[in-house]
């Protein structure tokens, strides 16, 4: 099976799918539009990687005039179709690239839609809900990554969408019995891996820890912040005006071969997202993995990853005392944490495992062929 992939080359979900499917003996030719590391992809069998780079400020923007600039490589992919000859195409992002796979009129034709694609980029305009429209009705298959985010795209389209999750691999993502490196091992570490961005409420974070700090000052309490973002200079004044700093470690952003280090340096992990476009939670379920238990806010579809206080717990979105409240349980009880964990990874492996998920991907691939 040849798939021609329209996705981010530089994203670690399309680098997850390719080598996944790669391995499986699927053939695939992954066209994108933005910069890349091209050793991320080395000694993968049966893949090509072509990508056109766009102004960076053009990638990112949902302005109607910024997505007709994908018309530019229209020609390019089309050449692509015509020599590669797919068996499917798939877009990975329901407007920038679902919308020149869209435009190609080849079936059949998958969109996977991410998240900002549905939740964000139809509420700027009208023209926008338009483009969403229409690329969802040139695919055959819809997938997403949460039931959340099924009933959110369910205002564009009424086909069928199918649910296959940003699986992990377990192999991957567990625990470690290695020593800290960053904290001491008598440090109850707090924390968040996340892109600094105010829709992700690192600042609710903040603000439940220094609750936490302040109430119990004979406490090791450490706030480790993984990610770098258009918020980390104000993230590193609050955190200064709160008398925090020396309790804090921001490491900016990492590489992704990196992360499981970081997981590990936690005891307790949080994601306070405060918008719904939080549509899965990839870093919950990595979390989840390491055996970490985890607080949420009940935001997009990260109530549909944690099991509430068997898993984790879910709070209220900006509640950061509902957030102190819960750190405090788990701060005082230690066997609490480690219970929590380890239900976490037993969850992750029965409904997030990335080789079940493959198999679901590989089902759909199977189901649209033969349209």
């Amino acid at each position: 099976m040849k798939i021609l992939m329209l996705a981010d080359p530089g994203s670690s979900h399309t680098l997850k799918w390719v080598r996944g499917l790669s391995e499986r003996g699927i053939s695939i030719y992954l066209f994108g539009l933005s910069k890349f590391d091209k050793n991320d992809y080395l000694g993968l069998d049966n893949v090509i990687i072509d990508s056109i780079y766009l102004n960076e400020k053009i990638f990112a923007s949902d302005n109607i005039f910024s997505k007709l600039k994908y018309f530019s490589s229209l020609k390019k992919v089309k050449k692509i179709v015509l020599d590669y000859n797919p068996d499917i195409v798939h877009a990975h992002y329901a407007t920038s690239y679902g919308l020149l796979g869209a435009l190609l009129n080849f079936h059949p034709y998958i969109i996977s839609v991410w998240g900002s694609d549905v939740y964000d980029f139809p509420e700027k305009s009208f023209f926008n809900k338009l483009i969403l429209k229409y690329n969802l009705k040139k695919s055959d298959k819809i997938c997403s990554t949460s039931n959340a985010m099924v009933n959110q795209t369910k205002k564009y389209t009424n086909k069928d969408i199918s649910v296959v999750p940003f699986g992990i691999d377990l192999k991957k993502f567990k625990p470690s019995k290695k020593v800290k490196k960053i904290f001491s091992e008598n440090s109850l570490v707090i924390g968040t891996i996340k892109t600094l961005e105010e829709k992700y409420g690192v600042e609710y974070l903040i603000k439940a820890f220094k609750f936490l700090a302040d109430k119990y000052p004979e406490q090791d309490l450490k706030l480790l912040i993984v990610g770098g973002g258009s918020q980390e200079k104000f993230l590193k004044n609050m955190v200064k005006e709160f008398n925090l700093t020396d309790k804090t470690v921001f490491t900016g952003k990492i590489k992704y071969d990196d992360i499981v280090e970081y997981y590990n340096e936690l005891d307790i992990y949080l994601a306070l997202s405060i918008y719904d476009s939080e549509s899965f939670g990839v870093a919950v379920v990595e979390a989840g993995a390491c055996e970490k238990p985890v607080i949420v806010s009940n935001m997009g579809g990260l109530p549909e990853v944690v099991e509430d206080q068997k898993t984790g717990f879910i709070i209220n979105s900006k509640d950061y005392i509902q957030a102190a409240y819960y750190l405090e349980i788990l701060m005082l009880n230690l066997e609490q944490r480690v219970l929590l964990g380890k239900n976490a990874r037993e969850r992750v492996n029965n409904l997030f495992n990335f080789e079940d998920n493959l198999k679901l991907m590989i089902e759909v691939y199977k189901k649209v062929s033969k349209i």
